[in-house]
C-alpha cells in the first residue's frame, strides 16, 4: 500500500503479567549474576536470580573456561577473596580444584613454575612466578553454584531471557522476560545487571562502549596416552582434572574471517558454525598426526562462546590504564591481572553505577573500564568481586529505602570488609 511503512511492524498495546516481585533482581547467572545474588540475600534481601541457560556459571561452566585467573598480585600476595574464595573452598572439598599451595605463590620455581603452565595457570611475559590461580571442574563448579545461591535463600529462575526493562523517570520498575510459556515481568526495588552484555542497561539507554571481537571455543578431549608429552609436542592443550584429559583453549582466533559483534545474532551463528567445525577440524587433526592421540576422544565442546567483550558501561567513573596500583576511597574491589605481574586495579564504586537510572547496579564483565583495563576485571574471580559488591550495595539500599546512587560508599565498604572481602592492596 502507498506510503505503508516496511521497515517496522506496529504492534498493538500489550499486557503483560507480573509473575513475580522481590527487592533486588539479579538478571544473568555467570559469576558475577551468582556472587550478586548470594551476597544480596546473606545482606538480607529477598532476592531474584534470572538466567537464560538451564545452569549457572556462564563462561566459567558452559563456556569451558575453567581456570580462575587469578586471585593474586603476581608478587605472592591474595587481593581477590571473599565469595570467591569460599567457592574454590567448595571446589577443593570435593578434589574439584587444583591451586598451588598458599606458601609457593610469587616463587620464581621454575619447575613449579612449569607444572603450572602445564595446568594452563601461567601467561604472560617472563620472568614468571607461581601465581595463586586454580583449575576447576565444570560440573562441579554448578553444584557449587547451585549449592551456594540455595543456601543464601536465594529464589533461583532458570530458561527465562531478560527483553526489555521498564522504566519511568530514572528507576527500572521491572524487568520483562521470555520465556516458553510466554512474556512476563518481575518488580524489583533494586536492579542488578550481571548478563555480561550489559542488556539491561543498553536497553535503558545508559552510556555505553562496545567492541568487535574475535570469537572462539574451548573444548576437551580424554583418553589421550600422555598429556604432559602432549603438550611437548605442542598440542596446544593443558591439563584437565582426570586422568588423561586435556583442556583446550583453542578457538578461531587465527581462522575466522572477520570480528563479530557479540550482541548481533547474525554473527553469533556464523561464529557458532565457524568456530565449532574449526574444533572439529582439530581433534581430526590432533589424533590423526599427533603421538598419544590414537585413542582419544572429544569429550565437550563448550556450550557458549568465549565471548569475553562487548559492551562496556560508561558509569559514574571508568577506570583506566592509567589508575593501575592507585588508591580509591570508594573502592569497593580490588583484583590483580591474569597476564601482568604485580598490577592491581582498585575498582571504585563508582565504576557499577550507570548514569540515568537511580536503582540499577552492574556486575562483571560490562563494567565502567577501557579497553585495556577490562582485560583484568572481565576475568571470573574479578567478576565474583564485582558482584559481590552490587550485591552487598543492592541489599544496603533496601534496608536503608536508599537509591544504589545516594549509598554512602564507606557503610559498603565496611559491610564488605565484615563479609570477608578484601579492599586493600
Amino acid at each position: 500500500m502507498a506510503g505503508e511503512d516496511t521497515q517496522f511492524l506496529h504492534e498493538a498495546a500489550r499486557r503483560t503479567p507480573v509473575r513475580h516481585e522481590t527487592e533486588v533482581l539479579v538478571v544473568g547467572g555467570g559469576s558475577a549474576g551468582v556472587a550478586a545474588a548470594v551476597a544480596a540475600a546473606r545482606n538480607g534481601a529477598d532476592v531474584m536470580l534470572v538466567e537464560r541457560y538451564g545452569y549457572l556459571g556462564g563462561l566459567a561452566t558452559g563456556g569451558l573456561i575453567i581456570l580462575l585467573l587469578t586471585l593474586d598480585d603476581g608478587r605472592g600476595h591474595q587481593v581477590i577473596a571473599g565469595l570467591c574464595q569460599e567457592l574454590v573452598d567448595r571446589l577443593a572439598r570435593r578434589d574439584a580444584a587444583w591451586f598451588p599451595p598458599r606458601q609457593e605463590w610469587g616463587l620464581d620455581d621454575e619447575a613449579l613454575i612449569q607444572r603450572d603452565f602445564r595446568r594452563g595457570l601461567v601467561w604472560g611475559h617472563a620472568p614468571h612466578r607461581v601465581r595463586y590461580s586454580a583449575a576447576f571442574d565444570p560440573e562441579e563448579m554448578k553444584y557449587a553454584l547451585n549449592e551456594m545461591v540455595e543456601d543464601a535463600g536465594v529464589r533461583l529462575l532458570l530458561h527465562a531471557w531478560a527483553c526489555d526493562p521498564i522504566a519511568r523517570d530514572g528507576r527500572i520498575g521491572a524487568v520483562a522476560f521470555q520465556g516458553k510459556s510466554g512474556r512476563f515481568a518481575i518488580k524489583a526495588r533494586v536492579v542488578i545487571d550481571a548478563s555480561g552484555d550489559g542488556d539491561i542497561y543498553a536497553a535503558t539507554g545508559c552510556a555505553h562502549d562496545s567492541e568487535r571481537v574475535l570469537p572462539w571455543l574451548w573444548f576437551t578431549m580424554g583418553g589421550i596416552a600422555d598429556v604432559d608429552a602432549a603438550i611437548d609436542a605442542g598440542a596446544g592443550c593443558f591439563q584437565a582434572l582426570g586422568e588423561g584429559k586435556a583442556l583446550f583453549p583453542w578457538g578461531a582466533t587465527e581462522k575466522i574471517a572477520r570480528r563479530i559483534d557479540a550482541t548481533s545474532p547474525e554473527d553469533l551463528t556464523h561464529a557458532e558454525i565457524e568456530c565449532r567445525k574449526r574444533v572439529m577440524a582439530e581433534v581430526d587433526r590432533l589424533c590423526r598426526e599427533v603421538p598419544g592421540f590414537e585413542r582419544a576422544h572429544l569429550c565437550r565442546i563448550a556450550d557458549q562462546l568465549g565471548i569475553t567483550e562487548s559492551r562496556r558501561l560508561r558509569g559514574r567513573y571508568v577506570l583506566r590504564h592509567e589508575d593501575m596500583d592507585q588508591g580509591f576511597d570508594d573502592a569497593v574491589a580490588i583484583t590483580g591481572h591474569w597476564t601482568k605481574y604485580g598490577a592491581v586495579y582498585e575498582i571504585p564504586y563508582r565504576c557499577i553505577l550507570p548514569t540515568g537510572i537511580d536503582n540499577l547496579l552492574v556486575a562483571g564483565r560490562c563494567i565502567s573500564v577501557d579497553h585495556r583495563v577490562h582485560h583484568a576485571t572481565k576475568e571470573i574471580p574479578a567478576c565474583m568481586a564485582t558482584g559481590e559488591a552490587a550485591g552487598t550495595a543492592a541489599a544496603l539500599c533496601v534496608a536503608s529505602d536508599t537509591d544504589p546512587a545516594d549509598l554512602d560508599p564507606r557503610v559498603l565498604r565496611a559491610r564488605l570488609t565484615k563479609r570477608g572481602a578484601n579492599l586493600s592492596r
